[in-house]
């Protein structure tokens, strides 16, 4: 399969470009083609330049607002509220962050709630921005239903992801958390569908609750929760705080975020944010360094997303190697 080899700087251009070409604000376009090269500096590929072609298409087919302006609220002291206006997530996210730092570093802590929103894709992305700024960050995301209840076969949460980014102290970023509720993001399964993979037993399950490594039969049916009923638990507790708490439409309710069927989906975000001098002082710092050099101190431990780290080392100074099929449906968005 022929592929081309780009840099994350022409990754985010190429984005950039596609994004405004389908009828996409500037504004929009620039905070998801930044988005989108950060996740393939960080080797997450399934929402890298993998998703473009679905964000153009999602805003030519209306399914998501291309000029949509994101409004934002504060009802209360530590409060944030930023409806997406069934926009993009990123820029709404974007819109919110200003105001949830300063309340966050002036009450000790703050909470942001996004409604009518998107697909926001690597949550720790976002969360990651919050702990560079010296804060501890809390972010969940919901998602259209594909994970049944443990003993039932009806999906009712979606993968539901939730991350936590912990800053050293120091000025750095000690280790970012990021996972769903299922086994693995629903993007993964997507993509071995596109490529016609099957994929490994234990991802999913049939319509009828058995396991299975047809993709397309997977995506039919439902995701396996991490875990067993604790995924699902986790799922609920991603459900309550970025979709009932955000004021955001539930995963049964949400059209889904692959194909044109349906309206905007219309999910939701949450972040909370903690300014950790206000609550332990200097000790914060002393304790996260001791908790990550326990980790560390283990010859095959491993901190959450190192990996990511590794991978950001790597393609900082390599170029990205790039499918020319997946190009040529980028590009083709270009005016």
């Amino acid at each position: 399969m022929a592929t081309r080899t780009l840099t994350l700087a022409q990754i985010e251009a190429l984005s950039y470009r596609a994004l405004v070409g389908a009828g996409t604000s500037d504004t929009g376009a620039r905070s998801l083609a930044k988005a989108v090269a950060a996740a393939e500096r960080d080797g997450i590929k399934s929402h890298g330049l993998v998703y473009v072609p679905n964000y153009c298409e999602h805003v030519r087919c209306g399914k998501v607002s291309g000029q949509a302006v994101p409004q934002v609220y504060t009802p209360a002291t530590s409060a944030v509220v930023v409806d997406a206006g069934c926009g993009f997530a990123h820029p709404a996210i974007d819109a919110g962050f200003e105001k949830l730092v300063a309340l966050a570093n002036e009450n000790g802590c703050a909470g942001l709630a996004i409604r009518n929103s998107y697909n926001c894709g690597v949550l720790g992305y976002h969360t990651e921005r919050l702990a560079e700024q010296g804060l501890l960050a809390l972010g969940f995301t919901n998602a259209p239903a594909s994970i049944a209840p443990i003993g039932g076969n009806k999906p009712v949460v979606g993968t539901n992801p939730f991350s936590l980014a912990t800053p050293d102290g120091r000025g750095a970023v000690a280790f970012v958390l990021d996972q769903s509720a299922s086994v693995v993001a629903k993007s993964e399964i997507m993509m071995h569908a596109r490529a016609g993979k099957t994929i490994p037993e234990g991802w999913a399950l049939d319509p009828d609750g058995n396991p299975t490594t047809d993709a397309d039969i997977a995506l039919k049916g439902s995701m396996a929760p991490s875990g067993g009923y604790k995924g699902f638990g986790v799922g609920l507790v991603v459900e309550v705080l970025a979709a009932a708490l955000s004021g955001a439409t539930l995963g049964t309710q949400a059209s889904p975020f692959s194909g044109t069927a349906g309206g905007p989906p219309k999910t939701g975000q949450f972040f909370f944010a903690i300014n950790p001098t206000s609550f332990s002082g200097e000790a914060f710092a002393e304790r996260i360094t001791d908790l990550v050099a326990s980790i560390d101190s283990q010859p095959d431990a491993r901190l959450p997303g190192q990996r990511r780290l590794k991978n950001r080392t790597l393609n900082d100074v390599n170029d990205i190697e790039i499918n020319e099929e997946l190009l040529a449906k980028v590009e083709a968005f270009i005016d």
